[in-house]
């Protein structure tokens, strides 16, 4: 679903115009110094660079446009189901979680988004990257993205670097010059997004195999504190396995886990916990 009220936003040109001259850079200036874009292995790089590029692009732009998921006018929890054996409360009166903002309950694991103003479905973060809150439909397409973002810089460094050891002879001082402020530009840029995008990598994937957002991450530590104070031991509820975790995130087709399928993710409004007597069959689309 297409998210609503999407404008222009500063960030996300920046983004888009950094994967343009990163690819630019990369296809005519560190693969064709070092190949050269006619030859044979030119050409193989620049077809795997591009095939890098587009997927990077066909992520970003659906983290950017899908709606990361909302709540139903409708919902009402059912405290009495009994395949639904944990229900979220508040951490004060132990009431069921309700939005003040938005006049109706709070399924588990949504959160009232601040910026934009209303409560997402499995919410991770607000990212001004994406100008878009990352949660239920758009966590796996984020995560894909990040992987061929992280991809794409590490093979560009290896390809300016590579291109650095061919020495042209055609070059005058003028053309010298631009390409050392192609390969200045492009060495800070590529340098510093592949530690920024490596770090939240490790990090989402340690998310993932946890089965824990950004939020709950925090809420856990004060969890776990607070069950060590109490003598208890605490467990993230909707951790079951780590594999088992992934396939619920990327989908069960480990095949398609880099593909920016979304068939799998089923309602946001019931997920599976470690407490599950046997698997929620509502985890699918109704």
């Amino acid at each position: 679903m297409k998210r609503k009220g999407f404008g222009f936003s500063l960030p996300v040109a920046v983004v888009i115009l950094v994967i343009g001259f990163i690819y630019f850079s990369t296809v005519f200036t560190f693969i064709d110094r070092w190949f050269s874009l006619t030859s044979s292995p030119g050409i193989a790089n620049a077809a795997a660079f591009t095939a890098l590029a587009l997927m990077c692009i066909y992520n970003y732009s659906i983290a950017v446009f899908r709606d990361p998921g909302r709540v139903p006018l409708n919902y009402m929890p059912d405290v009495e189901d009994p395949q639904s054996p944990v229900h979220e409360i508040k951490r004060k009166g132990g009431d069921l979680r309700y939005c003040q903002k938005c006049s109706h309950f709070k399924p588990p694991r949504a959160h009232h988004c601040r910026v934009c103003k209303r409560c997402v479905l499995r919410m991770d973060h607000h990212c001004i990257w994406i100008n878009n809150c990352v949660g239920h439909t758009n966590y796996k397409v984020f995560f894909v993205f990040v992987v061929y973002a992280v991809t794409a810089c590490v093979y560009s460094l290896v390809l300016l670097v590579g291109s650095l050891t061919v020495e042209s002879q055609d070059e005058d001082e003028e053309m010298g010059s631009y390409l050392r402020t192609i390969y200045v530009v492009s060495a800070f840029v590529l340098i510093s997004l592949s530690i920024a995008l490596g770090v939240l990598l490790v990090w989402h994937i340690y998310l993932s195999l946890q089965n824990k957002t950004t939020i709950e991450y925090h809420e856990g530590v004060r969890a776990m504190w607070l069950a060590e104070k109490g003598g208890q031991v605490y467990k993230h509820p909707y951790d079951i396995g780590a594999y088992e975790n992934l396939t619920l995130i990327l989908g069960p087709n480990v095949l398609s886990w880099l593909c920016p399928t979304s068939s799998h993710i089923g309602s946001g409004l019931r997920f599976r916990t470690a407490f599950d007597s046997v698997p929620v069959s509502s985890e699918t689309k109704p």
